[in-house]
């Protein structure tokens, strides 16, 4: 018993002690927790504290130095490869593509969400120091515009009228007989106010004038229309300033490069339209906070340093668009055109409007923006266009033909056109109350801004007429103007009109005084590059060139083969002459594409020369160094691949002196075709020209008629025609060879040799030395064709598609003019003719002209349409 009771104090006690063990290892590893948690959040903030620390003494080091080097280095998040993020000093000239991404997630992770925070950062940061952002409000006071139309069949594009047209505008211009024309009021009389800080919706029904008003505004119009009234920016007139680069307007004509991405279109865009002021307000700014010894915002520091340097091939800028228009999906995708496949019609339409957001325009007028779009997308953007318009306090008017309701509630002011006048123009709240003014009331569920389409009709005005105490009675556009001015808004914007501008209130930053954003070495570096972009995307022609010219030159080497053509003999030399004549044509003719690039490549020209991207010479500068490379290669294949198998003279010299004149002749056709297409501006007529030009260049070229032949009176057409030149140059050099130095026994020519006798029986110069005129003549051909294609670019504008009808109907001796639509240039400016109680329609009794088609109208029904679509099957 007792050994039992000591065998169980023996456990309990070894029980105990391993208990106690096992306490204190548990009690051991709970303090070595509790230490281990107690100090993990000091050494958490203690690492923080080392990167703030970090980045501390980067800022520090930044600010020390000079202020060019100062305002090109920033601090932002870098990823490393082992997946650290730090904080590294970059040159934001310099960033990488991955430093670019990282940035713009940072400031746009969601950009529906961020965007309106990141402009409000980007305004608070200049708001902190003081700065004042440039404000520039646009008024037109009086404004009217007009232009002329044929009426009837006359406006139809037809040969006939085409060629009566032209001939009655060449007498009408020296006023031998009057012109056939009527004048359509575009605008009559409009004036108003596009301020600052608010957007700007522009509604009115087609051939309103929405286009035209825009265009008067930007400073765009024709000169082919009639102006008055002003237009002035911060009491500024347009002449005061250039009005192409403080307003940025936005076509509803989508025209780019389809060899170009999304990407490299607007990097382009941005980099000629350079910075503005912004590097000026980068400087004071930094200048500012270092004063004050403010600590910017590292991302949004290096944001807008990044966007502050002019010149650059790709900015941040380009990627902020990208990613607020929606296009950063299809930012590496090829626009397209109608040869190839590209980005849809409503990316097409942001891209255009994203080519002038890249600026640095303050003034944005944006005409039918929404074409293509979906109602979704058209609010998106409208919602980001209000966002920077509001913060950035930017001018904003946007076009719109149907906007929905919920777009339409994101403007704060609406201007309403109808005929050429202005209905109503003020704040978005105001315009209801104004229509019921005038008896009219929009319906509950009716969109506002399908009423204010509407209301303006004479065909849908009486059932929105609410005044069923008083008969409707048709309120005509001029009743509302009227009506409008006794309005209180109206009242408020005529006595703000009535008071001038003060100009001493204007920002010295607003108004854009420099014709373009960068230097003129810099345009041309960037439109030498993006040609060089062209051609490289457009490999395939000139592939094609070379493999034709090297098809042309075997065929001609197996006709005019040496074995068969006898030189030093009269017979032998006709078929030299041959030869020659066939390789010149050839060598000629194969500069005719250049004709249909150019012109392929003229309306994107125009529109970015219009808006002052850059001036013509930095458009064709670059076409004419980048195509010599080209004429020598194809030169040279003719030469090397003919040269000797036709049986030319066998000496080093004159294979090199006729390369040099084949080379002289095919720069000389590149020249003249390209500015046969400056000339001509549109594919028909350049191709008119061009063939007409051909067709006297090759009688006059001394081949075809020898220069005995031709009559005294069109000698000069001899010396003036390029291929002479070329002609002469490749037959002195052939027949003035040794070979060719066989006696001449024909009395008929005074001529010593065989080869003098062949030159001398076509008229051609027969002195060694004129060779070398003859080549020098081709090259100043070549520049001479070069600097006119360059005027013709500065010069002309395009040649637009232009319609105009006026139909005319005819209700006894009484004419009735119903409607005009006319269009002239590539911006489509809409007119029409005006007259209230003849636009709707004529009396139904009115005697009909013309002949009428019989048919039987038809009904089509459809029911239980069903669509489907086959999907994969999930695996």
């Amino acid at each position: 018993m007792a050994a039992a009771l000591a065998g169980d104090d023996l456990a309990r006690s070894l029980s105990s002690r391993r208990s106690f063990a096992s306490d204190s290892h548990r009690s051991w590893v709970a303090a070595a927790s509790f230490r281990e948690a107690w100090n993990a959040p000091s050494r958490v903030f203690n690492q923080s504290e080392r990167q703030d620390d970090e980045e501390e003494l980067r800022w520090a080091a930044i600010e020390r130095l000079p202020t060019y080097d100062r305002l090109r280095k920033g601090v932002i998040r870098q990823v490393l490869d082992n997946g650290k993020v730090v904080h590294g000093e970059v040159d934001v000239t310099n960033l990488r593509m991955q430093d670019k991404k990282q940035l713009m997630e940072s400031i746009l992770k969601v950009v529906e969400e961020d965007n309106e925070k990141f402009l409000r950062k980007l305004r608070d940061r200049t708001d902190r120091v003081g700065i004042e952002v440039p404000k520039i409000e646009v008024r037109y006071e009086h404004l009217s515009v007009e232009g002329d139309v044929h009426v009837g069949s006359r406006a139809l594009p037809s040969l006939i009228n085409f060629y009566m047209n032209a001939i009655e505008s060449v007498l009408g211009f020296v006023h031998l007989i009057p012109h056939n024309k009527r004048k359509i009021q575009i605008l009559n009389d409009v004036s108003g106010v596009v301020r600052p800080s608010r957007m700007t919706l522009l509604l009115g029904p087609p051939a309103s004038g929405k286009t035209t008003l825009m265009l008067a505004l930007a400073g765009k119009l024709g000169d082919d229309l009639r102006t008055s009234g002003k237009v002035t920016y911060c009491g500024h007139e347009l002449t005061e300033f250039v009005p192409q680069r403080t307003c940025a307007y936005i076509s509803q004509h989508d025209l780019h490069y389809g060899e170009m991405t999304v990407r490299e279109t607007l990097d382009f865009s941005g980099r000629c339209l350079g910075v503005g002021t912004r590097y000026e307000l980068l400087a004071e700014l930094s200048r500012r906070e270092k004063e004050a010894g403010i600590k910017p915002d590292p991302e949004i520091d290096a944001f807008m340093k990044a966007t502050a340097v002019a010149g650059q091939e790709t900015s941040l800028v380009t990627d902020y668009v990208l990613k607020i228009l929606g296009l950063d999906i299809c930012a590496d995708t090829m626009v397209g055109d109608d040869m190839r496949r590209g980005i849809s019609g409503g990316e097409k339409k942001r891209l255009t409007t994203g080519e002038m957001l890249v600026g640095p325009a303050k003034v944005l007028l944006m005409d039918e923006i929404s074409t293509g779009l979906d109602s979704s997308t058209t609010f998106q953007i409208c919602k980001f266009m209000k966002q920077m318009v509001h913060v950035m306090d930017v001018t904003m008017a946007i076009s719109l033909l149907q906007p929905a309701p919920e777009t339409y509630n994101l403007f704060d002011d609406i201007i309403l056109l109808s005929e050429g006048q202005v209905v109503y123009q003020g704040p978005r709240e105001n315009v209801l109350e104004f229509f019921e003014y005038m008896g009219f009331k929009c319906p509950d569920r009716k969109g506002v801004a399908d009423f204010l389409q509407e209301v303006t009709s004479k065909k849908d005005q009486e059932q929105y007429w609410f005044k069923k105490n008083q008969p409707y009675r048709y309120v005509s556009v001029s009743d509302f103007g009227q009506g409008f001015s006794s309005f209180h808004t109206g009242q408020q914007i005529s006595s703000e009109l009535r008071v001038p501008y003060d100009k001493s209130k204007a920002h010295p930053a607003a108004l854009v005084t420099e014709k373009y954003g960068i230097s003129n070495w810099e345009l041309f570096k960037a439109c030498f590059a993006r040609e060089w972009l062209l051609m490289k995307r457009s490999g395939f022609i000139f592939i094609f060139k070379i493999v034709q010219i090297t098809i042309m030159s075997i065929i001609a080497f197996s006709v005019f083969l040496r074995t068969e053509m006898k030189a030093g003999t009269a017979e032998g030399g006709q078929k030299f002459y041959g030869a020659l004549f066939f390789s010149l044509i050839n060598v000629m003719f194969n500069g005719v594409a250049e004709l249909v690039m150019t012109i392929f490549r003229l309306p994107v020209f125009f529109k970015q020369r219009d808006h002052m991207f850059y001036p013509a010479w930095a458009f064709g500068l670059p076409i004419w160094l980048l195509r010599i490379p080209l004429s020598f290669v194809e030169s040279a294949i003719w030469i090397v691949m003919t040269y000797y198998t036709i049986g030319f003279a066998p000496s080093a010299s004159r294979f090199f002196r006729q390369f040099i004149a084949f080379f002289g002749v095919h720069q000389m056709a590149l020249s003249l075709f390209r500015f046969i297409a400056a000339l001509g501006r549109v594919e028909v007529i350049a191709s008119t020209l061009a063939t007409f030009s051909l067709l006297l260049v090759f009688v006059l070229g001394g081949f075809i008629v020898a220069k005995d032949d031709i009559q005294p009176w069109m000698t000069w057409g001899y010396y003036i025609s390029p291929m002479m030149y070329g002609q002469n140059a490749i037959v002195m050099n052939e027949f003035l060879d040794k070979r060719w130095d066989t006696p001449n026994i024909d009395p008929l020519f005074d001529a010593r040799t065989i080869g003098e006798l062949l030159l001398k029986a076509r008229g051609f110069f027969t002195e060694d030395y004129l060779f070398w005129v003859c080549v020098g003549a081709l090259f100043g051909f070549s520049i001479l064709f070069n600097v006119l294609f360059i005027a013709a670019l500065t010069f002309l504008n395009p040649i637009g598609d232009s319609k105009s009808t006026v139909v005319v109907e005819e209700n006894g001796d009484k004419k009735k003019k119903k409607r005009a639509f006319v269009q002239h240039g590539t911006e489509g400016i809409d007119m029409a003719v005006r007259n209230s109680d003849e636009i709707v329609g004529a009396s139904e009794h009115a005697p009909k002209k013309g002949m009428v088609l019989p048919f039987h109208p038809l009904s089509l029904t459809f029911n239980h349409v069903n669509y489907y679509v086959d999907m994969p099957v999930v695996s």
